[in-house]
């Protein structure tokens, strides 16, 4: 008997070790009836509301800060203790200001306790004509021949750009790259600064470059710019043959002018004076 009451004592000594043991049930924030994100919808203008739930399973009071990033949200509360086993709703509201363009719009709501965080998705949709429009702008070639550029979003759109390189010289065109999609996605207002290298660059010439830029539904953006490239050794080259040019042409000059006239009493300038007069006389 007394053996059986010592097995039952250590069984009921595991069960609360394992029970003391036990993680405590952690808290929650999210859209009020279960939702996984919060959605809003409205034109310029407009305050959009919701709520969200911060749930507390523990067993005593929890503090929690809320705030958001990526979107104006205004919450009725900053910070909210919730009981022990219950569940706090704070509304919360969204003001589409004249400055959100049209379109798809993300956010996130945030609620902060005890060094833990949780995130809550917030997806915005503003109604309203959307415009695609994109500009290349600050166009320059530096003397190792990298282009660079500037890509602006101008729309209320996002964007996926494409750039096509043409540059043509004094004897036609030296650099043809086709339209090619860049790795980069620009926000409506986003800049975006760019390089194109150019390592096989002409080493002596005059060159007018050229980028043509287009995006999915905004029309073309072209942008040029001119550059002269003169390389150590073309530069050396190009001044012998001027240097060359101009020695032969100085040479000529001098021989013409030190080609001799007719002399006094030479017989063919003489016969020609004759002949000459005769002709007067008649």
């Amino acid at each position: 008997m007394r053996g059986a009451w010592a097995g039952l004592g250590a069984a009921a000594a595991t069960l609360l070790g394992a029970v003391a043991a036990a993680p405590a049930p952690q808290w929650s924030a999210g859209p009020a009836e279960g939702r996984p994100y919060v959605y809003l919808e409205g034109a310029v203008g407009s305050v959009l509301q919701d709520t969200l739930s911060v749930t507390n399973p523990g067993a005593r009071p929890l503090t929690v800060r809320l705030s958001a990033r990526g979107a104006p949200v205004a919450f009725a509360v900053r910070t909210v203790t919730v009981p022990a086993r219950t569940r706090a709703d704070v509304p919360f509201a969204v003001t589409v200001t004249a400055a959100t363009p049209p379109g798809e719009h993300t956010g996130t709501l945030l609620a902060t306790s005890g060094g833990r965080e949780s995130r809550v998705p917030l997806h915005l949709r503003v109604s309203g004509p959307s415009l695609a429009a994109l500009t290349v702008e600050d166009v320059t070639t530096d003397r190792s021949g990298t282009l660079r550029y500037t890509l602006v979003n101008r729309g209320n759109t996002v964007l996926t750009p494409r750039v096509a390189v043409r540059a043509d010289g004094v004897l036609g065109t030296v650099l043809d790259r086709p339209s090619r999609a860049l790795p980069v996605t620009l926000r409506p207002g986003e800049r975006s600064v760019r390089t194109e290298p150019w390592p096989d660059r002409p080493a002596l010439d005059s060159v007018t470059v050229r980028l043509s830029v287009t995006a999915p539904g905004a029309p073309q953006a072209t942008a040029r710019t001119e550059a002269v490239f003169v390389s150590g050794p073309a530069w050396a080259t190009g001044t012998a043959a001027l240097l060359a040019a101009v020695g032969a042409a100085a040479h000529a000059a001098r021989r013409r002018r030190a080609r001799p006239g007719p002399t006094p009493g030479d017989p063919v300038e003489e016969r020609a004076r004759a002949e000459a007069t005769a002709g007067a006389n008649r």
